[in-house]
């Protein structure tokens, strides 16, 4: 069987993004968390409406922002 180039650079970039997970602090890992999470939804729908890249770039963009709030949010606690 023969893997399409998307699947293994969404496999391989989500090997990197574990691996290099292991030094951040709980605000690096919420954020980049966020960006992973919000990359993967927003490549998602964007190959619904043509432009896959676009909706990964700014679904990065809001998921990275909303883990960090989500961070600052529990800091107040």
């Amino acid at each position: 069987m023969r893997t399409s180039k998307p699947a293994f650079g969404l496999a391989l970039a989500l090997a990197l993004a574990l691996a290099g997970c292991a030094g951040m602090t709980d605000t690096q890992q919420r954020t980049a968390t966020g960006a992973l999470g919000g990359a993967a939804a927003g490549g998602l729908i964007g190959s619904f409406t043509g432009d896959a890249g676009l909706g990964a770039l700014l679904g990065a963009g809001i998921g990275a922002g909303g883990g960090y709030l989500y961070d600052q949010s529990l800091r107040r606690y």
